[in-house]
């Protein structure tokens, strides 16, 4: 068989064996992607003097609002030094409330403010904008194809958490 060509494996199923270089030319693809994915609320944060990682932090709490310190630390992978630098910075900036836990006096449960919610908005119209363009253009069936490519290149624990955001695996884009 053909490196690059279809097979059939078990049970009649066809296998997909890519190339090295049709390998290659897919991860570049994503990262220029990931560019383009990042350049326009790049642009906003820019002006505000923030970087990537306010980017996240803001959409995370905003995705789950009233998590913890620990849950976001979790979920965005950083270490406690790195996110509290952050989490100062938005707090300082009128963007992020962190508020003391009921049951845990320990526990900083973070909502954003009303600017914090704003900024949020802009940065994700703007995802989205490009997004739903890629979409279209794509189509239905594309879609739903690189959302399972996506979800199957996470690690076990990064998908749990992200469907567990999304409401469980049948919420599909």
């Amino acid at each position: 068989m053909a490196e690059g060509q279809p097979a059939t494996g078990h049970g009649g199923e066809s296998l997909l064996f890519l190339t090295d270089e049709q390998l290659r030319q897919g991860i570049e693809a994503m990262f220029f992607a990931y560019r383009g994915f990042t350049a326009d609320p790049d642009r906003i944060l820019q002006d505000m003097s923030y970087g990537r990682a306010h980017h996240r932090a803001i959409h995370f709490i905003n995705c789950a609002p009233g998590t913890t310190v620990n849950n976001l630390l979790s979920i965005l992978g950083v270490t406690k030094q790195s996110l509290n630098r952050v989490l100062r910075t938005l707090i300082a900036d009128g963007l992020v409330e962190s508020r003391v836990g009921r049951s845990d006096k320990r526990e900083r449960h973070l909502h954003l403010t009303e600017a914090g919610r704003e900024l949020e908005q802009r940065l994700s119209d703007a995802q989205r904008a490009r997004m739903r363009a890629a979409y279209r253009q794509a189509g239905p069936d594309a879609v739903a194809g690189f959302r399972r490519v996506l979800e199957a290149m996470m690690e076990p624990e990064m998908r749990r958490q992200f469907l567990t955001l999304r409401g469980g695996p049948d919420d599909r884009a």
